[in-house]
């Protein structure tokens, strides 16, 4: 991940590993808690943080043994490219994770919502009207605003943005050999996605105290929540990356060749973007 041996194996295979099903462990915990959380589950919500947490040190763990192989010198350019290769289908996975919620806005917006407004439909829907973020048939759903562009959206979009812009000259940085200027990029990085979770927490505040658009909201407020909740996920995870990254970079780790897990981060980060411009023009402008 930092540094490739000339020596090393030809392909280095790490020895038997206890992670694996403990991280299978942790994630079903997580979402056994979760899923009686969202019912209404009294320890629900207390086994969903202790999945997290127990999931976390997983992680800390399983990439503290992958780090120290790394900079053991057991890693060759062969394992460069297993790396390489295992972040690429990870974020095609990734895309089709966010393409099945945008496929999801599509049909109820564009297909559902003009079929039941139909005249077939008239008898079991007769106060249903075709309107994107209305209200449905009188007492199915509280009355709600939808969520505009102006102004946190906007300035959300700003901000991922101008991130994605730190984070290249960052790149940059390292490929030249200068740390400094690399760390400080990367801290500015992870300080605008700081922001823009901030901003998305006050965002969700407005949306449930003066609009009363909730999780609840029909299905205008489920694939709100879902897909900005979703990426909001996302960007936090991008941010706890690029802080390992930084810490690493702190310490001496990566070279100006070799730096793949700087490079990991940053596609991941980059896609992140790229999910938000979808975000911002189809749930919030459209």
């Amino acid at each position: 991940m930092s540094s490739h041996n000339a020596n090393a194996p030809y392909y280095f295979v790490p020895g038997l590993s206890q992670w694996p099903v403990l991280g299978a462990t942790t994630l079903l915990l997580t979402m056994i808690g979760a899923s009686a959380w969202v019912n209404g589950v009294t320890w629900g919500a207390y086994l969903n943080m202790a999945g997290i947490f127990l999931t976390l040190v997983v992680l800390y763990k399983w990439f503290g043994d992958a780090i120290a192989e790394s900079e053991g010198g057991k890693y060759s350019a062969r394992i460069d490219v297993s790396f390489r290769w295992s972040m690429s289908w990870f974020i095609f996975s990734e895309v089709m994770f966010f393409g099945a919620f945008f496929g999801a806005l599509f049909y109820a917006r564009s297909i559902t919502m003009p079929w039941l407004a139909d005249l077939d439909h008239k008898v079991l829907w007769p106060d249903f009207s075709a309107q994107w973020g209305g209200v449905g048939p009188a007492g199915t759903v509280e009355a709600f605003k939808t969520m505009g562009p102006f102004p946190i959206p906007t300035i959300n979009t700003a901000l991922l943005l101008a991130s994605g812009v730190t984070l290249t000259i960052s790149h940059h940085a390292i490929r030249e050999g200068v740390r400094a200027k690399a760390a400080f990029w990367l801290f500015a990085t992870i300080l605008l996605g700081a922001v823009f979770m901030g901003f998305q927490v006050y965002e969700y505040m407005h949306a449930y105290n003066d609009l009363n658009l909730k999780l609840t909201s029909g299905i205008y407020g489920s694939t709100f929540f879902m897909l900005t909740g979703f990426h909001g996920f996302h960007v936090t995870m991008g941010a706890i990356m690029l802080s390992v990254v930084l810490y690493r970079l702190m310490k001496g780790h990566f070279t100006a060749e070799n730096h793949f897990a700087f490079e990991g981060a940053a596609w991941y980060w980059h896609f992140v973007d790229v999910v938000w411009l979808g975000l911002y023009v189809v749930v919030y402008w459209l």
